[in-house]
């Protein structure tokens, strides 16, 4: 400790006051909160995998909003998503959203597609059309099961026609 010099302990706790400086910076201005002017709406889900609150709420590709909450219905057990997205935005009653990741290890995020209805969702809205996510482990674990699946009639096929191909002596 007696060997450091006043030029290090500055040096270092500058580096300590930059690095404080980009963290507050990326908290301040992430994009992770919720839009304190927007509309609230819900949406109901089978399955919400990886959706958490402050995820993004886009219409194709565009942030107008975030997840603000999510909770269970008691009575039939499926995610219901609330959100809060641009009050500008006049969307259509027939709307629909669908979580959607952002590539293969991405988050994910709630993407809505605009519908053509004349009447628009109002505060505290509900859309209706919904899809849930799609797990990439579920998908993986059937593709490997039906691969097993075709090898195995092929494996169980040669084993019975080999005995009756052999010639008697």
């Amino acid at each position: 400790m007696k060997g450091r010099s006043a030029l290090e302990i500055m040096t270092g706790a500058g580096v300590l006051a930059v690095a404080a400086a980009f963290l507050f910076y990326a908290v301040a201005h992430g994009g992770r909160g919720a839009q304190p002017g927007g509309m609230l709406l819900t949406a109901q889900f089978d399955r919400i995998d990886g959706l958490v609150n402050g995820a993004d709420v886009r219409i194709a590709g565009v942030k107008v909003g975030s997840v603000v909450s999510s909770s269970i219905d008691p009575q039939s057990f499926n995610a219901v998503v609330g959100m809060r997205v641009d009050r500008s935005l006049r969307l259509p009653s027939d709307s629909s959203a669908e979580v959607s990741s952002d590539g293969l290890l991405g988050g994910k995020y709630l993407s809505i597609v605009p519908g053509g209805a004349e009447r628009v969702l109002a505060e505290g809205g509900r859309i209706t059309e919904t899809q849930g996510s799609v797990s990439l482990e579920s998908l993986l674990g059937r593709f490997i099961f039906s691969v097993t699946q075709m090898n195995q009639p092929a494996a169980a096929n040669a084993e019975t026609a080999a005995p009756a191909t052999a010639a008697p002596r």
